[in-house]
């Protein structure tokens, strides 16, 4: 495991041209790493070292000062002249800003290239940062931690009323007086004789794919995520980098739009992680871990292929329908969701968890397997989208894109067709051992739903490029799929419609692949009514509208990525979607109506302007 380090290691002409011939990987500027190494543990193993050369002028600090190096989930803790953070692979460098007088000690950390001295906080000022406010630096020192310091100090200055007198002295050269207070308390305290708890408190236990790894608890002010430390060791999947607030991957999880004003809970994420259990990518929630052994998992045996032909289910549908007066279909849909069992599912689009058994008859999964996702068509001029959903999957597969399986369903009570999507995030037999989570864009940002159509395609790109255990495909991968969004005009593409499928062994502490999730929620947003002229959702070089080859280009070498290379899939996309629009076929039965048979015309329509156009 070999780190380089341009100006320390090697000379920056030799870097680019070990990159070019693929012995090296770069995974920032001036930062590389053999091609055939474990570039996760080589990126932890020189964790302080990466962080010292990034940042020569910071210091290590909080866990890390204790630590003198990252903590077991990744995260290195710094204290510099800002405040930023930094995502390379497993490793994530997190600095505050630093005091206007540190107390600072030297350590000496040594690694494959040999030892290094670094500056750390001095034991003094590491306790005070264990009571900064709303700090994740603070969250990072736990109990143990706060002992072993307190009983440090103590030595030192011979008792508990010294120790605090010296810690105080700190504290007010830097204007820290209530880091000064909670330091006293801890030092000079003595044990509480009841325990007072709020009622509104909880605790939930969270597993995934049933194998329990951490608590999530609500204090009744603010949330707190403990990992497990129990067997088997598994890699970090939640991380609360903002203290205080529900983490990113929870919160991605949770309802949106219609399921929300279904369930009544109106963003009140306490109540809405207290009224169901399953959730997307293999996760359950419930009180206690007796809840989470019933529920049943999420394993596909049997897949949509051998029950449709030529993209229309041939199976039996037995989901909800209209009742003998009317009934709304999305009332009936949404009586599956009092159920606390019925998986829960985000984004705005009315949807449901079916179950897709042997004999292929297609049922809720209430009380069964999730294994498909139903997407009945809308109202109010949105009644073809299963249709024009379809055709976007269709196009993006003949593209040479990982599509998951999909079929069109002829509903009952003359209800228009809907669509079935196979998940393509969970296990595809009973001794599958791999451990599947999805992780769309939200979370691996750090951004809450609700900042969905705030991000750019360049920050995806560089998410993508640090995290990806194969960048260079991924970041091709990328680039054609915001091309193909263009071109087939399809304004939808926020954070929560791209994400990262990771992949995991029990027993490993890393995920041993992490690839860009094949292409879901895709369709040609401007045959709608009020969306004729919709733009891009993420922007691109700055625009989300009159793209052109060269915008995507820039975002390309952004992203490492080759001239002549991005070229090159740019142009392999265009020329398979070119024949893709003239030879796809919709379903005989979803393109009968007269309203069907007009977006699909304005559908492939605005594809072959858009080809046509794009320079």
């Amino acid at each position: 495991m070999t780190l380089h380090l341009v100006g320390e290691t090697l000379d920056k002409t030799r870097s680019h041209y070990l990159a070019e011939t693929g012995k090296l990987v770069q995974l920032m500027r001036g930062i590389y790493v053999d091609a055939g190494d474990d570039i996760d543990q080589t990126v932890l193993s020189h964790a302080v070292r990466i962080a010292r050369y990034l940042y020569p002028n910071a210091y290590l600090s909080a866990a890390s000062a204790v630590l003198l190096g990252p903590t077991q989930d990744g995260r290195l803790y710094l204290t510099g002249p800002r405040a930023q953070r930094t995502r390379i692979r497993a490793l994530e460098i997190i600095q505050n800003k630093a005091p206007t007088r540190p107390s600072l000690a030297s350590a000496i950390i040594a690694d494959s290239l040999g030892e290094f001295p670094v500056s750390v906080s001095a034991p003094r000022l590491r306790l005070l940062e264990a009571f900064r406010l709303r700090s994740e630096h603070a969250v990072s020192i736990d109990t143990t931690m706060r002992d072993t310091i307190a009983a440090r100090l103590v030595e030192e200055y011979g008792d508990a009323k010294a120790a605090s007198d010296a810690v105080w002295a700190l504290a007010r050269e830097n204007d820290w007086y209530r880091e000064g207070e909670g330091a006293e308390r801890f030092l000079r305290r003595s044990p509480a004789a009841t325990l007072i708890r709020n009622e509104a408190a909880f605790q939930l236990t969270t597993a995934w794919h049933g194998i329990p790894i951490g608590s999530l608890s609500h204090d009744g002010f603010e949330w707190r995520w403990e990992q497990t430390r129990e067997e088997p060791l598994l890699p970090p999947l939640v991380r609360q980098t903002v203290p205080g607030k529900l983490p990113a991957f929870i919160s991605s999880l949770l309802p949106e739009g219609w399921l929300e004003q279904v369930l009544k809970h109106n963003r009140d994420d306490r109540a809405m992680l207290r009224s169901g259990k399953r959730y997307m990518s293999n996760i359950t929630i419930a009180a206690n871990t007796d809840e989470l052994v019933v529920l049943p998992a999420d394993v596909l045996l049997e897949t949509l292929a051998d029950h449709a032909k030529q993209g229309l289910f041939t199976g039996k549908y037995a989901g909800p329908g209209r009742d003998a007066i009317e009934q709304d279909f999305a009332q009936r849909l949404a009586e599956l969701y009092s159920n606390a069992d019925t998986p829960r599912l985000s984004g705005f689009q009315i949807k449901a968890p079916m179950y897709l058994a042997s004999d292929g008859t297609l049922s809720p999964s209430i009380v069964l397997p999730f294994t498909h996702i139903l997407k009945p068509a809308g109202v109010s001029g949105f009644e073809t989208m299963p249709v024009v959903e379809w055709i976007g999957l269709a196009l993006a597969r003949a593209c040479g894109m990982p599509v998951p399986e999909a079929a069109l369903i002829i509903m009952p009570d003359d209800m228009s067709p809907a669509l079935l999507v196979e998940r393509f995030d969970i296990r595809s037999k009973t001794d599958d051992s791999r451990l599947l989570a999805m992780e769309d864009m939200c979370s691996v940002l750090d951004l809450t739903a609700k900042d969905k159509y705030t991000g750019t395609i360049e920050r995806i790109a560089r998410a993508v490029r640090a995290l990806s255990s194969d960048p260079e495909k991924d970041t091709r991968l990328l680039l054609q799929r915001a091309l193909f969004a263009w071109l087939i005009a399809d304004g939808d593409m926020h954070l929560k419609n791209l994400a990262l499928l990771k992949t995991a062994y029990a027993g490993e502490s890393k995920f041993s692949e992490v690839r860009l999730a094949p292409v879901y929620d895709t369709l040609t947003t401007r045959v709608f009514p009020g969306l004729e002229h919709d733009r891009m959702a993420l922007t691109l070089n700055g625009k989300d509208e009159r793209l052109k080859r060269a915008d995507f280009v820039a975002v390309a070498t952004l992203a490492s990525m080759r001239t002549i290379d991005a070229n090159a899939a740019m142009d392999e996309l265009l020329q398979r979607l070119n024949i893709a629009i003239d030879t796809i076929e919709v379903p005989a039965p979803c393109r009968q109506s007269p309203a069907a048979q007009i977006m699909i015309t304005k559908t492939l329509e605005i594809c072959r302007q858009r080809i046509m156009s794009f320079k």
